[in-house]
């Protein structure tokens, strides 16, 4: 099946990265070239090793986490057989150690895995931003700051899954491909155990190297909703928060750098804690009484904001007005004493 690419825009300054457009088209687009100009960009084009030694001038004496695995699962980082546990294992190692590890299979047509995943750069690489960092010059990020992490390794594959911020993820050494999905494919994805995960979040059972349709049949249909983006190095992919992503690094050596940010205000909670205690409170209750809920649900949360508030005078809407920090607080002590009950 030939799959829809993601919408591709040229010409984009590096000052001029319009985040108020992206953001408001609410669907993944690639910013061609916009990270060119990054020492550490053109490092990687003139070759793997010279990306490596550029990399090793900013190492410091704080190991990193690495994840390996054996040539067998192909770069897959995943479940073992029966679910239990992973494929691959994991350990701290200085940063330079796994970078010779993985020059030393560069020539190899199997090569064991090695992954650095989601490593914050600010602790692990400092100074590293001074030289390769997008200008961040849009309001969103005055008080949102983005958190920016490097990702490392061979040829790797993360399933497909969603976070819960905003990304832009930064093609620096290497080609990655990322395989997207919007959230309302989350059934035809076929989402695996909330716990353990490979990564923290759940992610697609569906192997997308060798899709086993009769096991999961509605992988078809998200197929047809897929994009595909194809990134080169110096490439900038931005797509929503929930959106999910399946993602392939395609060289032998592969950096991205990536940031992720919200824009709503820092006192809320995340969504995910709600859909937990969803599961608690709601999930297994009588059709009847979840349908009733649903009603509420949707008076309460997710119709208009000020709907519910609207025939109340203004000194009574107390938390069905504007959230704020001190509402936040109050409601998460509330929740907090009837939680430990």
């Amino acid at each position: 099946m030939s799959l829809a690419q993601v919408a591709a825009i040229e010409g984009v300054a590096p000052d001029a990265i319009p985040y108020g457009e992206l953001m408001g088209r609410q669907a993944p687009v690639i910013l061609k070239g916009v990270a060119q100009g990054w020492p550490l960009v053109r490092r990687g084009l003139e070759s793997a090793n010279a990306a490596i030694d550029y990399l090793k001038a900013f190492e410091t004496s704080r190991p990193v986490t690495v994840y390996a695995g054996a040539p067998d699962i192909r770069g897959r980082f995943f479940y073992n057989q029966s679910l239990t546990g992973m494929n691959y294992d994991s350990g701290r190692m200085p940063l330079g150690a796994v970078l010779e590890r993985v020059a030393a299979h560069f020539d190899d047509a199997e090569p064991p895995s090695f992954y650095i995943g989601s490593t914050d750069i600010d602790t692990y690489l400092p100074r590293l931003r001074s030289e390769n960092d997008l200008m961040l010059n849009d309001a969103m990020f005055e008080g949102n700051p983005p958190i920016v992490s490097i990702w490392i390794g061979n040829r790797t594959t993360a399933s497909a899954h969603y976070d819960m911020s905003h990304n832009i993820a930064c093609c620096v050494v290497g080609k990655r491909r990322f395989t997207l999905f919007p959230p309302d494919q989350v059934a035809n994805l076929y989402p695996g155990p909330l716990e353990p995960t490979p990564g923290g979040q759940v992610v697609s059972m569906v192997d997308f190297c060798d899709p086993d349709f009769d096991q999961y049949p509605r992988f078809r249909d998200a197929l047809a909703a897929a994009r595909v983006a194809e990134l080169e190095p110096g490439d900038i992919l931005f797509y929503p928060a929930l959106w999910w992503h399946h993602v392939e690094a395609l060289a032998p050596f592969n950096v991205l750098i990536n940031y992720w940010w919200n824009t709503s205000p820092r006192f809320m909670d995340t969504p995910q804690n709600t859909l937990l205690h969803a599961m608690l409170s709601l999930r297994d209750r009588p059709e009847p009484e979840k349908a009733a809920w649903k009603a509420l649900f949707d008076y309460y949360v997710f119709g208009p904001a000020d709907l519910a508030a609207a025939h109340l005078p203004e000194h009574a809407h107390g938390p069905l007005g504007p959230l704020d920090e001190v509402k936040a607080r109050r409601l998460r002590a509330q929740l907090l004493n009837k939680l430990n009950r």
